[in-house]
């Protein structure tokens, strides 16, 4: 029987937003072939099964696929693992390796834009207009949707709708962070879903660096 855990990832400062994230510590406990299954079962925007958590050996899947990097998911997991008492300089996804670091409630981790799945960006006229969709713009099924809330502060509104992974509307998409991040190349502070927020920063050498809140709200057994 597996252990599992279940997050809100990218919560404001006050506890509140955040994505749904569930993470099995002892992902050994699940075999390979199950995993697929698992995660769509449990019906959450991604599942994490940590292979090895001393080396940060991860594994994400949505309820549809296997990711080769994802923003909330390895968030979650760093914070998980420190909360833990296992912290991690580093976490290891097929994409390659991701550093870690921690300051205060906040986890840290460094990504670069081309691991992400190729979201499209859309830049609307005001964060109105991007609460007003109803859907994905132009019926994309992979997008996000943006405004600058204020543009000199860089902070900024967006809805991100990755319905080709099997999630109709994400409530808070690291992944989509760091591509935008990587477009418009500075410091940004977004304000997606119902209250969830994401940090993210360029970094040199192409990297970009994720920064979030989590809260643990369920252990149980699966």
């Amino acid at each position: 029987m597996a252990v599992l855990h279940l997050l809100r990832v990218f919560c404001n400062e006050h506890g509140d937003g955040g994505n749904p994230l569930a993470v099995f510590l002892d992902g050994a406990d699940v075999p390979a072939e199950r995993r697929q299954a698992v995660a769509a079962d449990l019906g959450l925007s991604e599942t994490v099964f940590v292979d090895d958590p001393a080396t940060g050996e991860v594994r994400i899947f949505t309820p549809s696929t296997e990711m080769e990097f994802a923003g909330h998911p390895t968030i979650g997991t760093a914070w998980l693992l420190r909360e833990t008492g296992r912290p991690v300089e580093s976490l290891r996804v097929p994409a390659g390796e991701l550093r870690v670091r921690y300051d205060g409630d906040l986890a840290f981790v460094t990504a670069r834009p081309e691991w992400a799945p190729d979201f499209a960006l859309d830049m609307l006229d005001s964060p109105q207009a991007v609460e007003a969709l109803d859907g994905p713009p132009g019926g994309h099924d992979l997008i996000v949707a943006w405004a600058w809330i204020d543009e000199e502060a860089g902070t900024l509104r967006s809805r991100v709708f990755p319905r080709s992974l099997g999630i109709d509307e994400d409530e808070a998409t690291g992944a989509a962070a760091v591509r935008l991040c990587g477009a418009v190349g500075r410091a940004i502070d977004i304000h997606q879903g119902r209250g969830s927020r994401i940090g993210a920063s360029p970094v040199g050498d192409g990297f970009v660096e994720l920064a979030g809140r989590a809260v643990l709200d369920e252990q149980r057994d699966y």
